[in-house]
């Protein structure tokens, strides 16, 4: 029996990523393995569209989100921390975990954050405390646990007029959602390799803008691992600081050449679709999504019908079917059910998800007509 991997992360990986870290193990201080780094470098700058250079880490995206947060600020520096999620508070955590004062903006689950939020408390800190202003606002684009999407360009617009840096947890919305770096005016991008990017989870990544750098040369917060400012100077001369994953990034190489290949506004359009046929198909379904005012064409999270766990029907599709989705976190466990649209997941992969959907809803007793979601699915790819 296949399985089928439809979860927000870690995606499927395709065969040219799985073929190139099956060879064997090269030495990382070599010209050979620059001339991939370079290679990787140029398909992340188009990915992430940005001109400046982009940090590679071998960490999952948290350690970006931590780098971002110990890379940056200092002692006494304070931050807006959009909360609207499971991955939103890890924000929060982060800047508590290194003594920073952070301003919530906490958000109902499904719902987005309104720019004129973040920009009411820049306005009032600026106004209020001169010399103290918010250095940093962190922000999620694609809320994994919720499958919201956030409006990072009207955000964009507020802070290029502050001094505030806007940092993006992209982990799940690069190469799914549109995400324009230099264009937009964002100045740090994180994001990890197990979702978009088509391969397995391992590294991470970050972009800075100018007015980032700056910050990362200022930052007196205690840092190792993720200095910004090592990582800058050896990627500057085509290297890396520390061992490198080595066959990850050889498989990055394959997996960016793909993108590269099918035009990443293609890509983007690609998911687009398939996310609106994953709609089209729960709504068919008489189903509802936790988010239809600001869904993400990354993941679709919907909540279960009454009377059905959606912990069991995660575990009976996977167990059974070999159809892997994701259940509810936190207040969502058992409430929610997300399918992820990102990455190497097909049209064929997500007609498979809807037909096994089906079947689990109808064993678990939910009322609907047979066949209904595949072929509004279908319908629409």
């Amino acid at each position: 029996m296949k399985n089928y991997l439809l979860t927000p992360g870690p995606t499927p990986v395709p065969n040219e990523a799985l073929d190139a870290m099956a060879r064997p193990i090269i030495h990382h201080r070599t010209p050979q393995f620059q001339v991939i780094l370079k290679e990787v470098e140029e398909g992340l700058q188009s990915v992430f569209q940005t001109k400046g250079k982009v940090l590679i880490l071998t960490s999952s995206g948290t350690g970006a989100m931590e780098g971002a947060v110990s890379s940056l600020l200092s002692p006494g520096d304070k931050a807006i921390c959009v909360s609207g999620g499971k991955f939103g508070e890890r924000w929060g955590e982060l800047c508590a975990a290194y003594g920073i004062e952070s301003i919530p903006i906490d958000v109902e689950w499904g719902k987005a954050v309104k720019p004129e939020e973040i920009e009411k408390i820049l306005k009032q800190q600026a106004t209020r405390d001169k010399g103290q202003e918010i250095k940093a606002v962190y922000v999620t684009l694609c809320e994994t646990s919720t499958g919201v999407s956030v409006d990072i360009q009207a955000i964009a617009k507020i802070t290029k007029n502050y001094e505030a840096v806007l940092v993006v947890d992209a982990i799940s919305a690069l190469g799914a959602v549109p995400l324009k770096t230099d264009e937009w005016g964002i100045d740090v991008v994180v994001s990890g390799s197990q979702k978009g990017l088509m391969i397995p989870p391992g590294l991470a990544f970050v972009s800075l803008s100018d007015k980032a750098l700056k910050l990362v040369e200022a930052s007196k917060l205690p840092k190792y691992y993720f200095n910004f400012k090592v990582y800058k100077k050896f990627i500057d001369k085509n290297d890396t600081p520390y061992t490198p994953a080595i066959n990850l990034i050889i498989g990055l190489n394959e997996a960016l050449k793909i993108i590269k290949k099918d035009g990443i506004d293609d890509v983007i359009k690609r998911h687009q679709k398939h996310a609106a046929a994953v709609r089209a198909a729960i709504k068919a379904l008489g189903l509802e999504l936790l988010a239809p005012d600001a869904y993400s064409d990354a993941v679709t999270a919907v909540k279960s019908p009454e009377g059905i766990d959606s912990s069991k029907l995660v575990k009976i599709m996977r167990d059974t079917y070999g159809v892997a989705i994701a259940g509810g976190q936190a207040q969502l466990k058992g409430k929610i059910f997300r399918i992820a649209t990102m990455g190497y997941i097909t049209a064929d992969d997500l007609k498979k998800g809807i037909e096994t959907l089906e079947i689990v809803l109808a064993e678990l007793g939910y009322k609907f007509e047979k066949g209904v979601g595949v072929k509004a699915f279908v319908g629409q790819v």
